[in-house]
């Protein structure tokens, strides 16, 4: 049932619903599963599905197995064999519309009134992708998506690929509630008060090498004019690149150093960051994990896949 209205000027427009015969979106998760990797993925596909009612959001894991955990691969595989009778469904499904409003405009000219305008009758795609892949990266890992992609061509599916999250400033945004939550940073930058732990430096720690630590330098950069400290990225998986990070910033005057993971969460264990963070002798704060802003940015990925133009979110001011 739709959602009642809020009364007032500004109440929220209504999400846009998915359009009839779109593909699923099969979030792609990478890392070892597990049930805290379930549940971040489910609150995920959760957010978009509420972003966009009728949309088909389905998980699956890079080094999955059963049902409990789906793998990547074999939920494409089972999209592609759905595909021709979804498209089959939602060609009835508009033409019973087109002879719903057929009828409507027969009965209104019938009792002799004019009818301004038509009801636009939804067009149903005859062909294209099975299923959309978001991979859930918040930046390019080289290594992931390789496996990602073959998974899709494994399938057999003709799954279209997305780019990763990132960068994005609704990422710095969550960056930086993350610091916040963990007493590293002002949760708002205009109130006159002071956070007796605020870091004055921070490592933004990625995974993907040095490819991963230069895209993560864009959000670094929205970070960096959040909090107005220096931001410097570094890649866990590469050796000794976070505590050459720390040393810089400590030559260059910063004495209290923090560490904010540029990741969603699965892609690496929570004992590797911590390592990581008392190997550069700093404090760390929490992965992205299921902050709002990261399952609306799988739906717009999924959304600018299919030409689908959404309501665009806008970071909160800090």
């Amino acid at each position: 049932m739709p959602r009642p209205r809020q009364p007032g000027r500004h109440r929220r427009p209504e999400p846009a619903a998915a359009p009839l015969g779109a593909p699923p979106l099969v979030l792609a998760v990478p890392g070892t599963p597990d049930d805290g990797a379930r549940r971040l993925a489910e609150e995920l596909v959760s957010i978009a599905r509420s972003e966009m009612p009728g949309l088909d959001a389905q998980i699956g894991f890079l080094d999955g197995d059963g049902e409990e955990y789906p793998q990547l691969e074999a939920v494409l595989t089972r999209a592609a064999q759905e595909n021709p009778e979804r498209l089959r469904q939602a060609a009835e499904a508009a033409k019973a519309l087109a002879d719903e409003a057929a009828e409507a405009i027969a009965a209104a000219e019938a009792a002799g009134e004019v009818v301004d305008e038509v009801p636009p009758i939804p067009t149903v795609p005859t062909d294209g992708p099975a299923a959309v892949v978001v991979p859930l990266l918040a930046g390019p890992d080289s290594a992931q998506l390789r496996r990602i992609r073959q998974a899709v061509m494994g399938s057999g599916s003709a799954a279209e690929l997305t780019d990763v999250l990132g960068p994005h400033p609704l990422l710095a945004e969550a960056l930086h509630v993350r610091l916040s939550e963990a007493g590293l940073a002002r949760a708002d930058r205009a109130r006159l008060f002071t956070v007796a732990t605020a870091a004055d430096g921070i490592i933004l720690a990625t995974v993907g090498g040095e490819e991963a630590a230069q895209a993560g330098g864009i959000t670094g950069m929205l970070l960096s004019a959040r909090l107005a400290v220096p931001v410097m990225a570094a890649a866990l998986d590469e050796d000794g690149a976070v505590v050459r990070v720390a040393e810089q910033l400590r030559s260059a005057g910063s004495a209290r150093l923090a560490l904010a993971p540029y990741l969603i969460g699965p892609e690496v264990s929570a004992e590797l960051i911590t390592a990581a963070a008392e190997e550069a002798g700093c404090a760390a704060a929490e992965a992205l994990g299921e902050y709002p802003a990261v399952g609306k940015l799988v739906l717009a990925k999924y959304a600018a896949a299919q030409g689908i133009t959404l309501q665009q979110p806008s970071p909160a001011m800090r």
